[in-house]
């Protein structure tokens, strides 16, 4: 099998773990919204879900098209980071259970999770989500859509952290 071929292959399963993240959240947001949550941030998500949709395909498109020479090397050490990448979504997404959720959701009344990953970083899921951006497409060589992919999320994660910042200050 070819090298695009098995890239096409990470990529689709990639994609299929963002749909059981969908479904996750989907579930999550149901409850917290039963419990009276407030949604912080509506304006930007849609911003967040063309951009992340767009790394998926920018990456594909990419390859396919450009046929970039894959250096071994970078592949195997940005496959590793890919799939660090997910255990630390996945560890995220388990500590904080049913507050996890792709939208920013205060709930009143519910703690704050100091646990897992959250007693070390304030936002451990945007590193995986920062990490898996720029490895992915690096993995096949990708470089435009990971510097682009890069730079467009570092503008949106810096207003969607200072959203999640202000949602969570309900909290305190």
């Amino acid at each position: 099998m070819n090298g695009q071929v098995l890239f096409t292959v990470l990529v689709s399963a990639v994609g299929l773990e963002r749909v059981a993240e969908l479904a996750v959240s989907h579930r999550n947001t149901g409850w917290s919204l039963a419990r009276g949550g407030v949604e912080f941030g509506r304006d930007h998500y849609p911003f967040m879900v063309v951009l992340h949709t767009s790394l998926l395909v920018g990456a594909l498109v990419e390859v396919w098209v450009c046929r970039p020479d894959a250096v071994p090397v970078l592949a195997w050490a940005m496959l590793a980071l890919v799939a660090a990448s997910q255990v630390l979504r996945w560890w995220c997404i388990a500590t904080l259970g049913r507050q996890w959720n792709t939208r920013v959701i205060v709930v009143p009344g519910a703690p704050r999770v100091t646990g897992g990953p959250y007693r070390r970083l304030s936002h451990p899921n945007y590193v995986a989500v920062v990490v898996e951006g720029l490895a992915l497409p690096l993995v096949h060589s990708a470089w435009v859509t990971a510097v682009v992919f890069t730079v467009l999320n570092g503008f949106l994660l810096a207003t969607r952290i200072r959203t999640e910042n202000t949602a969570l200050a309900r909290l305190a």
